[in-house]
């Protein structure tokens, strides 16, 4: 892995994308080990579109050591040190011929166990026991998180859109978007690869088109230590 390469890439662009992290078999495994689970769960979200497992790593466990190899965590230690750990995690299936799609947006909130008054959080919102609030830009400008792609993923399959630079514009709000500046890019990868990105960059991802899957891992990371009492609700 070129480091400064991707280091550049993730501060000038706010994402890069690292080829070959998990091997063939690796992608198998994590695979099997979600087609074993129990989709009657409430954290699950199943329909002809679109299936979801929230808080992923806590409901499925056992695929813990399948995504957290000694390769991926060696990747996380060299772009952002040792100070990063989950706070959360999503499980994505986008079925072929998919007619779901996600506008351009930021990532703004944060998953956490319990809603206070702290000065700077908010708004609040509360969806499945979950609460999630809007944090200080000081906390959402140093979070990242790190897609794992268990199908080659591109624009016929609903790959990610980026504007690249966005994340180091504050909130940006996508009906404030001046096309005549800005630049779109597909963000192409292949099984076994991942995407990471900052969480102010804005993204979106169109309808499928084609007629391949795209199962994704995505995992959201920080190294902050929340106040008055507040904490990550799926801090690992």
């Amino acid at each position: 892995m070129d480091k400064q390469l991707h280091l550049n890439n993730i501060a000038d662009s706010g994402y890069t994308i690292i080829g070959n992290v998990f091997n063939r078999a690796e992608v198998a495994a994590i695979i099997a080990e979600i087609e074993k689970a129990d989709t009657t769960n409430p954290t699950f979200r199943k329909t002809d579109d679109l299936f979801a497992i929230r808080q992923f790593l806590k409901e499925l466990p056992s695929v813990m050591p399948l995504i957290f190899t000694t390769k991926f965590k060696q990747l996380v230690k060299e772009l952002f040190g040792d100070d990063y750990f989950v706070v959360k995690s999503i499980y994505f299936d986008k079925p072929e011929k998919s007619n779901w799609f996600v506008a351009y947006h930021q990532d703004l909130t944060i998953s956490v166990d319990k809603r206070t008054d702290t000065p700077g959080f908010g708004p609040w919102t509360v969806k499945h026991n979950q609460f999630a609030v809007q944090p200080p830009l000081s906390i959402l400008g140093q979070n990242f998180t790190i897609r794992i792609h268990l199908d080659d993923t591109d624009e016929t399959n609903g790959a990610l859109k980026v504007i690249p630079g966005s994340h180091a514009k504050g909130i940006y709000r996508p009906e404030t978007i001046n096309w005549d500046e800005e630049r779109e890019t597909v963000c192409k990868v292949a099984a076994g690869g991942v995407m990471v990105m900052r969480s102010l960059l804005l993204h979106a991802s169109n309808r499928s088109t084609g007629s391949s899957k795209r199962r994704v891992v995505h995992i959201e990371f920080s190294k902050e230590h929340l106040p008055d009492g507040l904490d990550w609700a799926e801090k690992e």
